[in-house]
């Protein structure tokens, strides 16, 4: 019987109400872009993972057009069956050559990639070392798998070093090192070379989440094994389709050949979910096309984000990120007990002045860390960073 479960609900919802927790979803009415349209005004977007800007690239959306005439709108059928089309292999060749791994397999989502990896590799008598800022993604695929979990304190080679030392002193056989290549919430990267320094001491493998890097970080775009040269040293690659390259759906694992060989075998999400759909796919190709020749974008995405971080530190708002490596996500802090209502406020005055950002708060962070996390594009302009600049001094003296 619902009825009393309603009320339940009901009081839930009012808590997370009251709390300033609750997120309302603002409705587009225009396609992704650097500027779009709300049902309330144009706006400057600098809250989405279009990071090279090829949302609406116009040789994206014709890939994915012509591939509506020639293969069709759904596959309604997983990949074993009858669901795998020449470009879905083709399409994950081309991400095993350009992240230079033996071999690759898509997902419909990189949740469903890091819901699909560990379960398979890593059973009773394993372990998984986790840096604690890994995404919710790779909490949950943890929690599939039977081995024994270690949690390490966020980029702390320190307790990296003592979680693997409990692990080898628990008898473990496999081991992995996991870690988000850039952590999304305060667009810091993870101190790769460390990491697989200690992952070899102990005989353990590593494995990457590059989902906010891969397309734009490093000198061919190819993310964090790249920028910081060790590529050869990390064993398996998990992202997304769904941000920097042309921002729809779909994720992958790209990692050794006996390692996806495996994985199209046994991983549940792969077995049970159907194809990623064929415009797609066919529009992630041609955004692999475009990043392969976006060299200048990467540049621009580069400056915007110099430029935000110079201007926004001299207007004296508080800034998470590293300066010697910024990261086109950079969190502009609210702490404190009101931090989630002064930044939800901030946010709203700043839409109004036709700046779009979104306030964060528990549970997405941790309560007392709230922030406007804000998303540069290699799509803006500098008159665009200097207006969204504006627009967040304006809203802080209107807000207090």
């Amino acid at each position: 019987m619902y009825g009393p479960v309603k009320d339940e609900l009901a009081a839930t919802l009012g808590e997370i109400r009251a709390a300033g927790l609750y997120k309302n979803e603002r409705e587009l009415t225009t396609p992704q872009s650097a500027h779009v349209r709300t049902r309330t005004a144009d706006s400057l977007n600098f809250c989405a993972n279009n990071y090279l800007g090829l949302a609406d690239h116009p040789d994206v959306v014709a890939a994915a057009k012509a591939a509506l005439d020639e293969w069709g709108f759904g596959m309604a059928s997983v990949r074993f069956i009858c669901g795998t089309q020449t470009q879905h292999t083709r399409l994950e060749q081309r991400l095993a050559d350009f992240l230079g791994t033996e071999a690759a397999i898509l997902y419909s989502s990189c949740f469903d990639a890091n819901g699909g990896v560990f379960e398979v590799l890593f059973g009773e008598g394993d372990a998984i070392v986790s840096d604690e800022l890994n995404h919710a993604s790779i909490i949950d695929g943890v929690r599939l798998a039977k081995a024994m979990r270690y949690r390490y304190r966020n980029a702390d080679m320190a307790d990296l070093r003592a979680q693997l030392v409990a692990a080898r002193d628990a008898g473990a056989h496999r081991v992995v090192v996991v870690t988000d290549g850039v952590f999304s919430m305060d667009g810091s990267y993870a101190p790769l070379p460390a990491i697989c320094d200690l992952a070899e001491e102990f005989g353990a493998m590593v494995l990457v989440d590059d989902s906010h890097a891969v397309g734009f970080v490093g000198a061919g775009g190819r993310g964090t094994p790249e920028l910081f040269g060790v590529a050869d040293r990390v064993d398996i690659l998990t992202g997304t389709l769904g941000k920097a390259l042309g921002g729809a759906s779909g994720g992958y694992v790209a990692s050794h050949g006996e390692v996806v060989e495996l994985l199209r075998q046994r991983s549940r999400p792969y077995l049970f979910s159907n194809s990623v759909a064929p415009a797609v796919v066919a529009g992630s190709l041609a955004a692999l096309d475009l990043v392969a020749n976006s060299g200048q974008a990467r540049e621009r995405l580069a400056r915007h984000t110099a430029l935000f971080r110079t201007l926004m530190g001299a207007a004296g708002f508080d800034l998470l990120g590293d300066d010697a490596h910024p990261h086109p996500i950079t969190p502009v802090m609210f702490p404190g007990e009101d931090g989630a209502r002064r930044a939800a406020e901030v946010a709203d005055h700043m839409l109004g002045s036709g700046v779009y950002v979104i306030a964060f708060s528990y549970p997405v962070v941790p309560k007392g860390r709230a922030r406007i996390r804000v998303q540069l594009s290699a799509a803006h302009t500098e008159d665009d960073v200097r207006a969204c600049v504006a627009a967040f001094v304006a809203a802080r003296d209107a807000v207090g």
